[in-house]
């Protein structure tokens, strides 16, 4: 190509524990010249190595895409990583992503960043995810943060489709044998895998028949037993809307911003499905807090947030940040 990548491009990377997405940005304009899809990020399961050598085959692939040699590959790497949950997590694989050579700098970030970056104009706001589990963080474009730990429960976390579920059959396991309050919950969630009782359900699951990694389905079926209008349901959804909404409000008082018109944007599977119950009851309990913060669904592909971070750090002109989203829009 002929092209002076040190000089020219960003090396973006969305990494989460399923997929990760590279794209190789041109700096001045956005244009996307490459692009890869690659493995899961799990550096808590194989280990930050065999972690960053997934990150390093999808990276190749763009790269032999974008027609470019040997590395260095770009002026500068942003990676937005899973399970880069606190900062010293990030200065770890920051290192560990330093050390392929890739690019003249670095900068390693927490996947969420991403999606905020994707959901807003300028590096300025707050978005929260609800995937599997939920995590919130804020920037301005001083470059200051806020964040969580994000780790479950001993973070002080709860959410997401992991913890709806696990609260569900907790509530259903109970209103079956008579410790607690009757829920069509102890009728929905075994019927989903076509069994006919709780027990056969927390057998199945105990036993491995039915694999832990499908509980994650039991959450869409504790928002249409709320919106048939089941009390505990009902409960747990208004629950979950609290927790967004404690954590963006928290985000956004860090960082000075409650008093300011914001953006909010939500992602992530639960919040991305638009429950009827759920992103309403969100706004409402926002505007009590943050009267002026805008709640919006973030429908982009996080690594276009990668390569907007990426492009912010070059100080890229505006018409990049523009192009880039059109080579986006619409994906």
């Amino acid at each position: 190509m002929g092209v002076k990548p040190a000089a020219a491009l960003v090396l973006a990377i969305d990494a989460g524990n399923s997929k990760t997405d590279v794209a190789v940005v041109r700096a001045h304009d956005g244009a996307v010249l490459g692009a890869a899809r690659g493995g899961g990020f799990q550096p808590p399961v194989v280990g930050v190595e065999a972690a960053i050598d997934v990150l390093a085959d999808a990276v190749v692939a763009a790269a032999d895409a974008a027609g470019l040699g040997g590395p260095p590959y770009a002026a500068h790497v942003s990676a937005c990583l899973a399970n880069a949950d606190l900062p010293v997590e990030e200065r770890e694989l920051a290192d560990a992503v330093r050390a392929r050579g890739w690019a003249g700098s670095v900068a390693v970030r927490n996947d969420t960043f991403a999606i905020l970056r994707a959901g807003v104009e300028e590096p300025r706001g707050v978005a929260v995810v609800c995937g599997a589990g939920i995590n919130c963080v804020g920037m301005r474009p001083d470059g200051r943060t806020a964040r969580f730990p994000a780790l479950g429960r001993i973070s002080g976390d709860w959410g997401g489709g992991s913890g709806l579920a696990e609260e569900a059959l907790w509530w259903a396991a109970r209103a079956e044998d008579g410790r607690g309050e009757p829920t069509e919950l102890a009728r929905t969630l075994p019927a989903h895998f076509g069994l006919d009782s709780m027990y056969a359900l927390i057998e199945a699951l105990h036993r491995g028949r039915i694999p832990a990694g499908r509980r994650h389905e039991l959450a869409p079926v504790l928002f249409a037993t709320s919106t048939a209008g089941d009390p505990v349901a009902r409960a747990l959804v208004e629950r979950l809307a609290q927790e967004v909404v404690a954590m963006a409000s928290v985000a956004l008082s860090r960082l000075d911003l409650l008093d300011e018109e914001v953006p909010v944007v939500l992602g992530g599977s639960v919040l991305a499905a638009r429950h009827a119950q759920l992103n309403p009851r969100i706004a409402e309990l926002l505007a009590a807090r943050a009267p002026k913060a805008v709640t919006a669904v973030v429908t982009e592909p996080p690594v276009l947030g990668a390569g907007l971070l990426g492009l912010d750090h070059l100080g890229a002109p505006a018409r990049a940040r523009t192009g880039l989203r059109a080579c986006y829009a619409g994906r």
